[in-house]
């Protein structure tokens, strides 16, 4: 059993080892084997590429219950990603950004192929549509690989392999407690695993669930009544622009504007009627997983196999987010769907007969605007459901010399978005003008709700049909072995859709912004790859591919890689390439929209607010750019690896990613301060005055993204107490990261400024003995312009029970570490929500039974 143990912890580490690690004698049984970033099989684990390979051990080492939770929290992921959140319109979705540079810049695979893109973004992909149940191994190749792969794998490529050739059967089921709420955040999980082979067919099936429960704002510690909207319950005189004569709208003298019976509103120092909405909203909407999978494969004859895999994915997220807000400022002034108050409606407070009136105010009758809180319409839910059906059916097999695959796959993914308690603002606005609504009592007529309460839906697809075909062969012999070759094509069609309800898209809604888009496109790819032995101990391999796009152009792709090995435990490998990213189908379909941005302009502001020095809101269209091209990347890689000791090993990896012609909005205040370098089609429209009635805002090409770094991981394996340890250390450091500025000159380095930490590490032990195990992470990441440095430890203590049974216990952040709060890159939220979290201590139990 010790050996057995030994044998399972030896490569283990919470985020990844070394290929390297794997010995000869491995190699041997598994004969030639294809590793991420090439489609060559060759029986040399450790490349001419920096490929990091993370076993299903090291996962389960981690703690994590969730595929995206543990892809997000992977060092590569330098400044964090996106993660469910309450309130987002890709709520429920997780995604990897790798490098820092953006989630659209890094390429997902599973079992080779690329995942489809999220519906809900149209540009990354869904982490959260993986089943972790499903996962064997994870392959993280932190080097660009456009040549192989195409678009997006600027950053990196990460590839999840799924589980095959399994005999037996497995059940797994488990739960987690939360410290931070005390309420909510909840998680449960469980797999069920089922293996058969005969001589010439093998089948393995699968079942992965994995639930985490909502969490409110109001149950945590640093949000709990820290919300101060202005929409509460105001007015202002028309023309103010949001800058001048606010007010609280007279309706009793207590501390929550007159509305007792609800704690969210309160009168603050300034006289106004805020609107506490950490009572109502979630920080982070819940979140399951439903999927099944199954792979199997037959062998025809000696020289050819049949192989499909299907699978299912089902995710459902609820959110919850404050009622809605509204005021006529959101208006497209084109087309006006609010308007002031009459001098003589029962809700004007300048109106001598309206039970509003303040004579206090020193006001004439006259138009007044009104900033309200919807409160009485309920809060917004978000009920949002993915389903993501994929199935792959192919062949390889033996033609004379050359080893050929053909397959065929098709992806749906389908997402839809349930949103309640919306506002119908056209009603709305004839009920607040004619008083059926009061502003002084908005409970008080359940009628009006109903008739300006709206359901609103969107319904978002992405779906890809795959048709591909690879031949390898050796092409001829050198003095120090043959020329291994891979030719192949690849045909992809991708079908997009993100439908708005009508009334959405007419800006009739209030609360809900967006419009729809959709297009489709045909991608036409060949590729090749060569293999040459230079030297005994110097490899070259060689690889391009073109791609062909049916709605922007096309791109080639080349890269050049070395691999030499001095000494039979060192290996220096270098790598240059070019990449690309195709602009997405989103931003080059996008509806145009309407958006209320607040900016600095010194003729708008003075005749807007009477303060040329102040901010005010300007009336903007966020439209599509059908002419945006690919942007395109030189990337450049050097890196050792080195085996000095049986008990040793360690690699380090330089990278430098150049990005030209970078995909970047353009948004009102850069149109407004550099309006030379707007792209065709995007500016502000100023009237005679000078006073800007219109921008036109939306994406460009422009401008270059510069980021260099080091990759290193350390390795220790050796016998300690009569039990086995293991420790691994794994550092993404960042040296310099630069991008273009809006006035055309690059910046200074960002490194180091809020949400770009300079590295983060992971510090992995693991002490084996008999039936027992112990493992021991520290999770750090480095401190930024604002923030401190973060530093977490998580336990695990498992027992291999004779009956084929294990138990495992563990804590995630047994130090109960809070996130920074009100520090770093926060944004709108409390903290850096895509770099932190803020669950605290994290309990949970597992048991594993196999069969």
């Amino acid at each position: 059993m010790q050996k057995a143990l030994f044998t399972g912890f030896i490569a283990s580490s919470a985020f990844g080892t070394v290929a390297l690690a794997q010995d000869d004698e491995n190699v041997e049984e598994q004969g030639k084997i294809t590793v991420t970033g090439s489609r060559i099989k060759r029986s040399d684990v450790e490349g001419a590429l920096p490929v990091t390979v993370i076993t299903r051990e090291q996962i389960e080492l981690s703690g994590e219950s969730n595929a995206a939770d543990f892809l997000r929290n992977l060092t590569f992921n330098s400044a964090g990603s996106l993660r469910p959140q309450s309130g987002s319109s890709a709520q429920g979705e997780s995604s990897l950004n790798l490098r820092g540079i953006g989630a659209s810049r890094t390429l997902v695979l599973v079992d080779g192929r690329r995942l489809a893109k999220a519906p809900g973004t149209g540009a990354t992909q869904d982490l959260n549509t993986i089943p972790m149940g499903a996962i064997e191994r994870i392959e993280v190749l932190s080097d660009g690989a456009s040549a192989i792969y195409g678009s997006d794998a600027i950053g990196g490529v990460v590839n999840v392999i799924t589980r095959k050739d399994y005999q037996g059967a497995e059940i797994m089921i488990g739960g987690a407690e939360v410290s931070i709420p005390t309420n909510g955040g909840e998680r449960e999980e469980g797999s069920i695993l089922f293996g058969a082979a005969g001589d010439r067919s093998s089948i393995t099936v699968g079942m992965s669930w994995n639930d985490r429960e909502i969490i409110f704002a109001r149950d945590l510690p640093w949000s709990a009544g820290t919300g101060a909207s202005l929409f509460g319950n105001n007015f202002s005189v028309v023309g103010a622009d949001g800058g001048v004569t606010f007010g609280f709208i007279p309706t009793a003298n207590d501390n929550y504007c007159g509305f007792a019976a609800n704690t969210a509103f309160f009168q603050s120092a300034d006289g106004l009627c805020r609107y506490d909405f950490t009572q109502v909203s979630a920080d982070e909407a819940s979140i399951e997983n439903r999927s099944f999978y199954a792979k199997a494969e037959h062998e025809v004859n000696d020289n050819w196999s049949l192989f499909g895999n299907a699978s299912y994915s089902k995710t459902n997220s609820f959110g919850r987010y404050a009622p809605v807000p509204d005021a006529r400022f959101f208006d497209d002034p084109a087309n006006p769907v609010f308007f002031a108050l009459t001098p003589t409606s029962p809700n004007n407070p300048t109106n001598p007969a309206s039970p509003l009136y303040d004579p206090s105010l020193g006001l004439d009758p006259q138009p007044m605007d009104w900033w309200h809180r919807f409160d009485a319409v309920g809060p917004r839910d978000s009920t949002v459901g993915t389903t993501l059906t994929d199935m792959l059916l192919g062949t390889t097999g033996v033609i004379g010399n050359a080893e050929v695959e053909f397959g065929v796959r098709h992806t749906n993914n389908v997402r839809t978005d349930v949103g309640r308690n919306y506002l119908l603002r056209s009603v709305a606005q004839q009920l607040i003008e004619n008083g059926e609504y009061s502003l002084a009592n908005p409970y008080g007529n359940p009628d009006a709700l109903q008739r300006m309460r709206i359901t609103v839906f969107r319904d978002s697809k992405y779906d890809q049909n795959e048709y591909y075909g690879t031949v390898s062969f050796d092409a001829f012999d050198m003095a120090n072995g043959p020329v291994s070759m891979a030719i192949g094509a690849e045909y992809r069609e991708e079908k997009y859709v993100d439908q708005y309800d009508p009334q959405s898209e007419s800006g009739a809604v209030g609360g809900s912004a967006g419009n729809s888009a959709g297009g489709n496109r045909d991608v036409t790819s060949i590729f090749f790859e060569a293999l040459v032995p230079i030297l005994d101990n110097l490899e070259m391999n060689l690889a391009g591919r073109y791609d062909d796009y049916s709605d922007f152009g096309s791109e080639f792709s080349p890269k050049a890689s070395f691999r030499w090995q001095p000494m039979d435990n060192l290996t220096v490998r270098a790598s240059y390439g070019q990449g690309f990213r195709a602009p997405t189908l989103d931003i080059l379909t996008q509806q145009p929209s309407f958006s209320a941005d607040s900016v600095r302009d010194p003729v708008t502001c003075e005749l807007a607010v009477g303060d040329p020095d102040s901010s005010c809101q300007i009336n903007a269209q966020v439209i599509a750019n059908s002419s945006l091209q690919a942007e395109t990347s030189d990337q450049f890689a050097i890196g050792v690896a080195y085996e000095p000791t049986d008990w040793f090993n360690m690699t380090v990896d330089y990278f430098d990613i150049e990005i030209d012609n970078r995909i970047r909005g353009f948004s009102s205040q850069t149109l407004i301060d550099f309006p030379e370098r707007a792209p065709a089609g995007l500016g502000c429209e100023r009237d005679a005055s000078g006073r800007i009635t219109q921008c036109i805002r939306g994406f460009g090409n422009q401008g270059e993204y510069k980021i260099s770094g080091l990759d290193l991981n350390f390795r220790f394996n050796y016998e300690l107490f009569g039990g086995n340890v293991t420790n691994n250390l794994q550092i993404s450091h960042m040296l310099n990261q630069q991008l273009s500025q809006t006035d055309g000159t690059l910046s200074d380095d960002i490194v180091g400024t809020d949400g770009l930490p300079e590295q983060r590490a992971v510090l992995n032990n693991v002490y084996a003995y008999g039936d027992w195990s112990l493992a021991y992470n520290i999770n750090y990441i480095d401190g930024q312009e604002t923030v401190g440095s973060w530093t977490t430890h998580d336990v695990q203590v498992n027992y291999f029970a004779p009956w084929d049974g294990k138990f495992t216990v563990g804590v995630r952040n047994a130090g109960e570490k809070f996130p920074p709060i009100d520090q770093g890159n926060q944004g709108s939220r409390d903290y850096d929500f895509n770099l932190y979290d803020g669950y605290g201590r994290i309990t949970y139990f597992r048991y594993t039974q196999s069969f």
